[in-house]
């Protein structure tokens, strides 16, 4: 049989899982976001051309074929598939007649006098079957399906052709078999029913009704431009109703008794798998099932126009009743009866296209992979377009499927990937404060080395001056108090400016192992504490040994917990704390103070911003901390409540240092 009767148009595919979710053989693969049929599992119902709202599914074209064996000087007749009033309901039957005359058509004749022969067929059938139960062959679509998925009842297939290959044989007796004969109608499948080996040779060439349209646009060919005409004969009876559900029985003048259940009759994708499914396994108790992939021959994805299925329906049964009305019942039975001897049955083929289920241990890997390791994660939700978890892991085990189909599964990744930027927007918003912080302090460092430098000089005179004059100053002098403020604000000048050179120092790092422990010791010992704080040290190290400048860390340790007192000015608790994680030191200061407010916080590292009265802080000291903790390669990260009525206040320091260099 041939192939590539479907093609992805890979540019307009969507990724919607739509044609996935509808085809009825799961033919569709999806790879690397694209989905693309997979040619030896297809059974050319086009149920995937009909749902693609993108156009992304083609159909073989066979326009080109047609319009050489046109000009081949063979004489060429083509059959027109009962539904073809669904298909053009702007033009009358003796209009169509005219135009495919006009393209060159040699013999127009209408399929239901075919469809009337295999009715008569399936009569004979169904009165002889003594218990043995059929599925109708008339829909080339369901016999692969049956010869594809369930090889082993080819032999419940009906062994009988469809309405086409009936007309075509049956205008070869009457013509001559020289006669090319073209089908078209509203199928795919029809193209792939006629290359199979069964009835190779009956029917040339099959083309749907829109590609009829496409050769009509192409030469500007319009009803109003030909002579309407009559089809040829032999002209067909009630076989015109074949296209509409359960027309196979009414031709047939078969019951579909409900009381015995002899005959079912179905139509839709998934009615279909169910009534195969339950024929294969016995419940069905049915001598004939009558099944079509669509909705009737009359909803096939070779007719594209946006009529409603009813309106179509109504259509086929008007031209059906007109034609019954005018049909010269003679000639008909005579023409029955000349075909009583026109061999019109058919064989089938099996082609085993099933692949095995993947072991429990594989199918429990790939559920894990996409995130159902437990009943309640498969949420079934059909968006990957199979219809439980479990199906899309047995298609992504056959390399049918990605994981990347299941929604809920993408929608975790999507997430992962948000939370993943949102991490990585704040490390970056991390570095760029700390670029920016380490812009200001350089420029100030700058600033104020030369500042220093320069005031030092005149600093020292001045304070050397002071001092003399205040030793030589009597005590009971009225100038002692004010040498003695001269020579205390020159002394904090002193302080300043040493704080502005001990800032802009380009200080080095010098490494050493040292206990951490014993560095919050000698940080502690520093600061004179008052009574009313409470001080608690909180060792949490298995290994207390780091490589740090020692002399620096102390500094460090000892600016923070002199602000962490100065912040406790009624008392409180004072707890240092070490700890670790990973290959990094943590130290900790923490108080019960004031707390820092927020308008604050971006501003507490930025040098000489103080919050502390005139007289008692430089604003150079969280700085220097900064400084010091960064030229270690670590981090310094501050939580503060300052809102007593939100719940405790109190402000946290902790400095990340890396253990080694």
């Amino acid at each position: 049989m041939s192939t590539n009767y479907v093609t992805t148009v890979k540019e307009r595919c969507r990724m919607c899982y739509t044609c996935v979710r509808e085809c009825p053989a799961k033919a569709i693969r999806v790879a690397t976001g694209q989905a693309e049929v997979v040619d030896e599992r297809c059974i050319a119902c086009g149920n995937c051309v009909l749902v693609c709202s993108q156009d992304a599914k083609q159909v073989r074209s066979a326009t080109g074929e047609l319009e050489s064996l046109l000009r081949s000087g063979r004489r060429v007749a083509v059959c027109l598939a009962p539904s073809f009033p669904a298909a053009f309901p702007d033009v009358n039957h003796e209009q169509l007649a005219g135009m495919l005359r006009r393209l060159g058509f040699a013999l127009v004749l209408e399929v239901s006098f075919g469809a009337d022969l295999v009715a008569r067929e399936y009569r004979r059938l169904l009165g002889a079957t003594n218990g043995r139960g059929f599925i109708a062959t008339t829909c080339p679509a369901v016999i692969s399906y049956v010869e594809k998925y369930y090889p082993e009842f080819v032999g419940s297939l009906a062994p009988i052709v469809s309405p086409m290959v009936a007309t075509a044989r049956v205008a070869r007796k009457m013509h001559g078999d020289d006669l090319a004969v073209v089908f078209i109608g509203p199928c795919i499948a029809k193209k792939a029913e006629a290359a199979s080996r069964a009835v190779a040779g009956d029917v040339d060439e099959v083309l749907t009704f829109e590609e009829l349209r496409q050769i009509f646009d192409a030469r500007g060919l319009e009803p109003g431009q030909v002579e309407p005409c009559a089809f040829d004969p032999p002209y067909g009876g009630t076989g015109g109703v074949f296209p509409i559900g359960r027309g196979l029985l009414q031709a047939s003048n078969i019951d579909e008794d409900l009381m015995n259940g002899e005959v079912v009759a179905t139509q839709g994708r998934s009615h279909v798998l169910d009534a195969i499914q339950e024929f294969a396994s016995g419940d069905l108790g049915a001598k004939l099932l009558e099944a079509l992939c669509c909705e009737g021959c009359i909803t096939g994805p070779g007719i594209r126009n946006s009529l409603p299925l009813f309106n179509r329906r109504r259509l086929v049964q008007l031209h059906v009743c007109n034609r019954m009305e005018s049909l010269d019942q003679w000639h008909w039975q005579e023409n029955l009866r000349r075909s009583q001897n026109l061999d019109l049955s058919r064989g089938f083929e099996a082609d085993d296209q099933r692949t095995p289920l993947p072991e429990a241990d594989q199918l429990q890997e790939v559920m894990a992979r996409i995130g159902k390791d437990s009943p309640k994660d498969q949420l079934n939700c059909g968006a990957c377009g199979y219809d439980t978890c479990r199906e899309h892991a047995v298609a992504i085990c056959k390399g049918l499927a990605e994981n990347t189909m299941c929604l809920p599964y993408t929608i975790d990744r999507l997430y992962g990937a948000v939370r993943e930027v949102e991490a990585s927007n704040r490390q970056l918003a991390e570095a760029q404060d700390a670029l920016i912080q380490s812009e200001k302090l350089a420029s100030m460092g700058q600033l104020a080395a030369g500042i220093a430098h320069e005031v030092n000089n005149p600093l020292g005179v001045v304070l050397m001056y002071s001092h003399l004059l205040l030793d030589a100053c009597p005590d009971d002098s009225s100038l002692r108090s004010d040498l003695t403020m001269i020579t205390e604000q020159a002394d904090r000048c002193k302080k300043i400016v040493a704080g502005l050179l001990h800032f802009a120092r380009q200080n080095k790092v010098v490494r050493y192992p040292a206990d951490v422990r014993d560095l919050v010791d000698r940080a502690l010992r520093a600061i004179r504490l008052p009574e009313d704080v409470e001080v608690r040290v909180e060792h949490q190290l298995t290994d207390p040994i780091a490589e740090v400048d020692r002399d620096q860390i102390v500094q460090v340790l000892t600016n923070l917990i002199s602000n962490a007192v100065a912040a406790m000015e009624t008392g409180g608790t004072l707890t240092v704390r070490t700890s670790e994680a990973a290959e990094q030191v943590v130290l900790s200061v923490i108080d019960t103070g004031t707390g820092i407010p927020e308008e604050n916080m971006k501003k507490i590292f930025d040098p000489f911003f103080t919050t502390k009265p005139m007289g008692k802080g430089t604003g150079l000291g969280l700085a220097v901390i900064y400084g010091i903790v960064k030229m270690h390669c670590g981090d310094i990260r501050v939580q503060s409540q300052a809102d007593s009525a939100a719940g405790p206040t109190g402000t946290t320091f902790t400095v990340v240092l890396p253990r080694r260099e």
